[in-house]
Formats: structure tokens, C-alpha cells, sequence
């Protein structure tokens, strides 16, 4: 155990970090059900036939965790009641949570062996728990049908083979988008933006509504506070932000970083996107009471399921693809995996907890509650039967049609996050928060985040 907690001491102590994805389906919010609800009664034995197989088990407590809002929070605690209803043998154990401190959470109780049977993981993280055994192998349970994978393209599903295993299953397809509220836009006399705008029509729309509106032109959530957005960036110049044996960064010049950070600290200055303690103000709200969303802010960098999963809140919402570099033809843009499902290494229930995965991708009881929230689904012929069903709101059907388009400008996508990449976005994060506050310079921040980053690599990989 001390070994273990050794391993885990560096990997809980950088996950403090605040992140929005959601991912590739991230999203940030509040914590649901009081931060952890024991759903459904341990029943007697029952034979109990469904679309998941017959429940045939002995009473089975099944504990689950995952990242979202109030909104996911709630819909998904609406599927672990419908899968009791119909596996009486199995409860669920629900530890909901908001992006913030999921994952200093989640790297506790890996390190004490006490973590969740089932596991909302996301691509940023999934090398690390995998190389530290935290994870179980799933390709048992490809292998035997218990998990049906034939409509997942072998592309997205391998995104969760780690060395060998697959460690997640991935339930979801993303790319990022800028999401907007057409009204603020409208309001500032601003043009809707598609996907051939540029990095400077951004700063200038961004800028014009907080002139016209006295609204925020961008809420910036997730542009520091991870670094999928500098990767974007990154890829539009031609390089990658990790070398090919992730030992180092990818990218030779700093002035890549210098350019990202002076775009958008002159955002702050001019007052057109929050500040850093304004941006943790509005974290607290959760997206789902975010400017954009109330029609006090424009754009907000996302995923393409940012209007889909605000559409119960706003369903005006849109979404575009980030600005192109004007004057690059290198594809930035990447299709990444929504979010997996692990399951614990420690758990002593795999077979059931790979079976209720089964049925959360690919039954249509689940994808017609999901509403494709998490992104979208993964196996084609969910998506096939979704786009079929009539029950598609406009928001849900833009996602869909918005993923053929995006393609075409998606370059290959990268291989999992190298170990160590938790601690390397807390100190880009600190970089970049140094130099917003005025505190240190672009240039001695891009050098300190390329010292401190190669060290990381080096020694996690």
C-alpha cells in the first residue's frame, strides 16, 4: 500500500486543477445529489429478461462516478433507477461531481484502493491511471460479448488502448467548438461566424460586443485552465504540443505560447473576457447559469455538445469551429473521444459494472434519456437510430449534422495525453494565471512552463 500511495502522491497533489471539457464533454456545475446517493434496494435473485442480458446475479451494489452538471447529474441518476428496474439485483452507489476536484478526488481513492467501480475518465488522464494499474482491462469483455463494440469505428475505439489494454471504453465522439448566443451577437450588430473565421475576426467580435453591449465578448472558460485549446493552437502552426516520445514538448519556439497568452490577456485588459477571479466567480455558477448561456456573454469555448446540453436551459444556442490561423493550412482540429468508462482494477464486480456500460452505450431506453449530452454517441448504429427517432431537438440535430462538416477540417488525432500531462496543466495553468495577474512576463512564463513541463515528461514517461 505505501508503494501505491507513493505512486499516487504526485498525481493527487497536480490534480487540482479547474478544467472544462466535456469532453470533451466536460462541463462544470455544481455537485448533485448531495454529492453521493445510494439508488435502488438489493433484491432477491431474480431472472429478468432485457436487451442487457438476463439478471441472474446475486444482489450486486455497483458504485459509479462521474463529472457534469446539474443537468447530467440528473438525467444519469434517471438510468441507474431504469437499470435497477430492470436488473433488481443491482444498486447503484452514485458519486456525482463537477469538473472541479474530480480528479484530486478520484487519484485519493486510487491511491488507497478505493476506487469506483465504474468511472467517468477522460483522455487527458486515462494514460496515467492506466500506467498505474488503477485500471482493468476491458478487452475480456469485448472478447466474451458482454460489451458490444461492432458500430464503434476502430479509430475512436482504440483511443482507449493504453499499452496494450483497453482501459476505456469510450462512449462518445468530440471536437472543440467556440460555442454562442446569436442574440448578444445580434445585439452588437456582429455576423454569425462559420467555420472559416479567423483568430482576428474573433479578437474584433469579442471586443465590438463589449463595446456595443457591455457584455462579456468571451467567457474564457477552459482556455488556461487546460491546454486542449493551446493545442489547438499549437497544431494550427504545423506542431504538436508533445514530442513523438513524450519526453519534451513538441514545439520548438516559445513564441507560440508568448502569442497565445498576449491574445488573450489583451482580451482581459480591454475588460471583453473575465479576469481570473471573475472566471472562478463564474465557475461557481455552473454553465448552466453561465453568461453565455443568460445572454450576459457571446462565446464560450467548448465542446460540440455545449448547445445540445444547454438546450434545456437556452435552446437558441450555436456552435462553430475555433478560429482558423489566418494565413495556415495545417489542420488544428481533432475528433477526440468524448469520455470512457473504466472500471476499477480493484473492483470485484468487472463482469456486472461492463455490462451495465454495455447497456448505458447501446441501448435505446439509455441514448433516448442521454439525448447525446455526453457528446456524440460512439456506436454508429445508436447514431443511426437517434438520427431516425424524431426526437432530436434543433440543438441535437446541429451536433449531429456539425460532426460530417467538422471532418473535413480534423487533422489526425493525437495519441493519448503522455503520463505526467495532470501536473503539466496545473503548471500552464500557473504560468498563465502569473501573467494575467501581472506578476511575471509572457516570455518568462513560456520558459518557465517549457523548463518545468520537459521535466515532468522526462521523468513520468
Amino acid at each position: 500500500m505505501r508503494k501505491r500511495m507513493t505512486r499516487w502522491a504526485a498525481l493527487g497533489m497536480a490534480a487540482a486543477m479547474v478544467l472544462t471539457t466535456a469532453g470533451c464533454g466536460s462541463g462544470s456545475g455544481t455537485s448533485g445529489n448531495n454529492g453521493g446517493t445510494t439508488q435502488g434496494e438489493a433484491a432477491q435473485a431474480t431472472n429478468t429478461q432485457t436487451d442487457g442480458g438476463v439478471s441472474t446475479g446475486e444482489p450486486v451494489t455497483l458504485k459509479i462516478t462521474w463529472w457534469g452538471g446539474q443537468g447530467r447529474h440528473d438525467y444519469t441518476q434517471k438510468l441507474l433507477d431504469l437499470y435497477t428496474e430492470s436488473h433488481p439485483n443491482v444498486r447503484f452507489e452514485a458519486m456525482p461531481s463537477g469538473w472541479d476536484g474530480y480528479f484530486d478526488k478520484l487519484a485519493t481513492q486510487a491511491a488507497s484502493g478505493a476506487m469506483p467501480d465504474i468511472v467517468q475518465m477522460d483522455y487527458l488522464y486515462i494514460s496515467t491511471y492506466s500506467r498505474n494499474n488503477s485500471l482493468a482491462d476491458l478487452q475480456p469483455y469485448v472478447d466474451d460479448g458482454t460489451i458490444e463494440v461492432s458500430g464503434i469505428d476502430e479509430n475512436l475505439l482504440n483511443s482507449g488502448m493504453i499499452d496494450g489494454k483497453l482501459t476505456g471504453m469510450v462512449l462518445s465522439s468530440s471536437y472543440a467548438v467556440m460555442g454562442y448566443n446569436p442574440a448578444v451577437l445580434a445585439d452588437a450588430g456582429i455576423k454569425e461566424p462559420d467555420s472559416s473565421w479567423t483568430w482576428d475576426e474573433f479578437a474584433n467580435d469579442v471586443k465590438v460586443i463589449k463595446e456595443k453591449t457591455g457584455k462579456y465578448g468571451a467567457v474564457a472558460y477552459g482556455v488556461v485552465d487546460d491546454m486542449n485549446m493551446f493545442k489547438y493552437w499549437v497544431r494550427q502552426h504545423g506542431s504538436d504540443l508533445f514530442a513523438d516520445d513524450n519526453k519534451s514538448l513538441g514545439y520548438a519556439d516559445d513564441k507560440l505560447y508568448t502569442d497565445f497568452l498576449e491574445m488573450w490577456m489583451g482580451l482581459i485588459d480591454e475588460g471583453a473576457v473575465p479576469n481570473p477571479d471573475e472566471h472562478a466567480q463564474i465557475q461557481a455558477l455552473g454553465q448552466e447559469a453561465g453568461p453565455v448561456v443568460t445572454g450576459e456573454g457571446g462565446f464560450i469555448y467548448e465542446w460540440n455538445n455545449y448547445a445540445s446540453k444547454m438546450s434545456a436551459v437556452n435552446d437558441k444556442l450555436k456552435i462553430v469551429t475555433p478560429p482558423m490561423l489566418d494565413g495556415s493550412d495545417a489542420k488544428g482540429l481533432w475528433l477526440k473521444p468524448g469520455m470512457f468508462f473504466s472500471i476499477a482494477d480493484t473492483s470485484k464486480v468487472k463482469k456486472e459494472a461492463a455490462e451495465f456500460i454495455n447497456w448505458f452505450m447501446n441501448s435505446e431506453e439509455a441514448n433516448d434519456i442521454m439525448m447525446a449530452e455526453r457528446g456524440t454517441p460512439a456506436s454508429s448504429t445508436v447514431r443511426d437510430y437517434m438520427v431516425n427517432s424524431g426526437k432530436l431537438n434543433d440543438q441535437q440535430k446541429a451536433m449531429f449534422e456539425a460532426v460530417e462538416s467538422a471532418q473535413a477540417l480534423c487533422g489526425e488525432t493525437p495519441a493519448p495525453d503522455p503520463a505526467g500531462t495532470s501536473e503539466i496543466n496545473e503548471v500552464f495553468k500557473n504560468t498563465a494565471y502569473s501573467v494575467f495577474y501581472g506578476q511575471t512576463s509572457p516570455e518568462e512564463a513560456a520558459a518557465k512552463f517549457r523548463k518545468d513541463a520537459d521535466a515532468i515528461l522526462a521523468r513520468s514517461n
